[in-house]
């Protein structure tokens, strides 16, 4: 099974978490078939983690779509945008999504 494309993922996970009432916008589009994903989350208490792509080799299941890593937990805002900066600097193709929620469940398969 192949990887459902990029832009497809990121409006889906837009529309559902919308739909939940969290705020949830694609802050930046990247490469609409295989743009890599990265998932920036507001725990609205002045922190903010971020989600990466996981490595192939930390995937369990490797026909599962979009799987991630956590790669920065509750931090300020700075190391946050520091981080993706430096992702964009290598890969100007990547997808950043910003989630606003308080819920401990994102909705992203993470190893």
């Amino acid at each position: 099974m192949s990887e459902l494309r990029s832009d497809i993922w990121c409006a889906s996970f837009v529309r559902k978490h919308n739909d939940l009432g969290n705020f949830c916008v694609i802050a930046k589009k990247g490469h609409a078939i295989a743009g890599q994903i990265w998932v920036e989350v507001d725990h609205l208490d002045k922190t903010i983690s971020l989600y990466a792509p996981a490595p192939t080799l930390k995937r369990k299941n490797e026909t599962a779509n979009h799987i991630f890593e956590l790669r920065l937990e509750k931090t300020n805002r700075e190391k946050i945008t520091q981080r993706l900066k430096s992702e964009m600097d290598f890969d100007p193709d990547i997808w950043i999504i910003a989630l606003e929620t308080r819920s401990k469940e994102i909705g992203l398969e993470i190893v």
